[in-house]
């Protein structure tokens, strides 16, 4: 469980949209993953399962407290990917541009934003993300492909909107 903890607790955070919740969620998965191991696939992957009992568990707690907070801080303010150490001015930039996708991937249906955060922002797989979500990997290549053509979109009228 401890080498899932950080990407569950960010898929719970993702749909949740709060720290508390995620965490109340990620704890309560966690234990009914423990009571379940029984029904555990031998040889099936084990992150792809313990994610959507965190996810099932966290829409579970959303639905109840019935948030609409923002779900994708979290997961888009770590660190930026790279080796070098941006200068002051490109970190900045690319701080506003972090900040403007995460406006416009808010602004999409929650289902946009659980496939882009699942694929892009928690890096997992077409596989795991279908896992997840209970649906063929087709079906993520395609649900996928429309939400970034709508956040396209959105990034685009953005732009011209200032």
């Amino acid at each position: 469980m401890r080498a899932h903890q950080g990407v569950a607790f960010r898929a719970a955070y993702l749909i949740t949209g709060d720290p508390v919740e995620a965490e109340d969620a990620l704890q309560e998965a966690f234990v009914k993953a423990y009571r379940a191991l029984g029904r555990f696939r031998e040889g099936a992957p084990f992150r792809p399962w313990i994610l959507a009992i965190v996810s099932n568990e966290a829409r579970n707690r959303r639905k109840a407290a019935s948030r609409r907070a923002g779900l994708f801080l979290r997961a888009a303010e770590e660190a930026p990917r790279g080796d070098g150490i941006p200068l002051p001015e490109a970190a900045a930039v690319a701080a506003e541009r972090r900040a403007e996708l995460l406006e416009a991937v808010e602004g999409l249906r929650e289902e946009d934003r659980a496939v882009i955060g699942y694929r892009y922002f928690l890096d997992l797989s077409e596989a795991e993300t279908a896992e997840i979500l209970g649906c063929a990997r087709g079906t993520v290549k395609s649900r996928l492909s429309r939400a970034l053509a709508r956040l396209r979109e959105a990034m685009g009228k953005e732009e011209y909107a200032g």
